[in-house]
């Protein structure tokens, strides 16, 4: 880990949250992907497994009261801000319990209760998203800020540009986090972005820019305390490129010939966020393994009852399923 907790002003309890929310989005997923090759979870599945630190470091710098605009994978982003993972899971079965009434599966779901306004399976659309999310902060709600999460892949659609253009000029709280994960879909960040990274563009837009790593939680928030604060005080959009890694493909049956499996397991061996955190609170808090296994307990006994809530509850029917769709 590369940034002092102290420094940052958190405790040793904030480090225990933020462990635990990572753990919390590793052990849904795993979890929801057991049971999508059951047949209860339904729709297709692109899990957000090895990125955690980056949603929960950005959203730790965040209130319920900020937006957030997602991606089609969205878990991380949706346990970080604060969502109940018992209607998350529902919604994944297609249940009337779940945040959504089952009727968003798993690429569009949204809770605004929390600030979490939108997923999407459109490439890039958070950007679009967040920026209007943004420019409403701004005409109504000051000191508010809005996140856009997005891929390699949408840091190379056209509405990049334009949208971080127009944050720029008119000074939005808009904070833009490129999770750069080196593959959309099967096509690698070398050989379809120049320079390989994003965060180059935001000066050339007028904007701060920074890279990070995306599987040290403590880097990834101390960047978005950053962005938030200059978003806040008026001074307009940050960019933040998080360098990570998906360690499951890019959706659950992805044969994942484009990159090796010896690669997935060096990054698994040596840029797991978990295993980095644990060794940070051990060396740096005192962090036993008894509390360890208390944690992990803790968050496995969350996931099983929000299986159980999703499970016991109302399969989403045709007959209503209009009921709750707006337009």
């Amino acid at each position: 880990m590369s940034k002092d907790h102290k420094a940052l002003g958190l405790t040793r309890d904030d480090l225990i949250k933020m462990y635990r929310t990572m753990y919390l989005i590793r052990e849904f997923e795993e979890n929801a992907v057991a049971y999508f090759k059951q047949g209860i979870v339904i729709g297709n599945m692109h899990m957000y497994v090895g990125e955690e630190a980056t949603a929960t470091g950005i959203c730790y710098a965040l209130t319920k009261e900020d937006y957030v605009a997602s991606t089609h994978r969205c878990d991380g982003h949706l346990i970080a801000k604060g969502v109940d993972t018992k209607p998350m899971m529902a919604e994944l079965m297609g249940r009337e319990n779940g945040i959504c009434g089952g009727r968003a599966g798993k690429m569009h779901q949204s809770c605004p209760e929390v600030g979490f306004m939108a997923a999407n399976g459109v490439v890039g659309a958070s950007i679009s998203q967040a920026t209007g999310h943004a420019l409403y902060c701004q005409m109504y709600a000051p000191g508010r800020v809005a996140v856009a999460f997005f891929g390699d892949g949408g840091g190379n659609q056209g509405a990049f540009l334009e949208c971080v253009n127009m944050a720029s000029v008119w000074k939005l709280p808009a904070i833009y986090v490129c999770e750069n994960n080196h593959y959309a879909i099967s096509t690698s960040v070398e050989s379809s972005t120049a320079l390989g990274h994003f965060w180059q563009r935001a000066e050339g837009l007028g904007i701060p820019g920074v890279l990070v790593n995306g599987n040290d939680v403590l880097e990834v928030y101390a960047a978005a305390k950053e962005a938030v604060e200059r978003a806040r005080r008026g001074e307009g959009p940050s960019f933040i490129e998080c360098d990570t890694y998906r360690f499951r493909g890019h959706h659950e049956g992805d044969e994942q010939t484009y990159r090796s499996k010896e690669e997935v397991q060096y990054m698994k061996d040596h840029n797991n966020c978990l295993i980095t955190m644990k060794k940070y609170m051990t060396e740096n808090v005192g962090w036993t393994e008894e509390e360890d296994a208390a944690l992990i307990k803790s968050v496995q006994d969350q996931v099983a009852e929000s299986v159980a809530y999703g499970m016991a509850g109302k399969p989403m029917s045709a007959e209503d399923m209009e009921s709750k769709l707006f337009a």
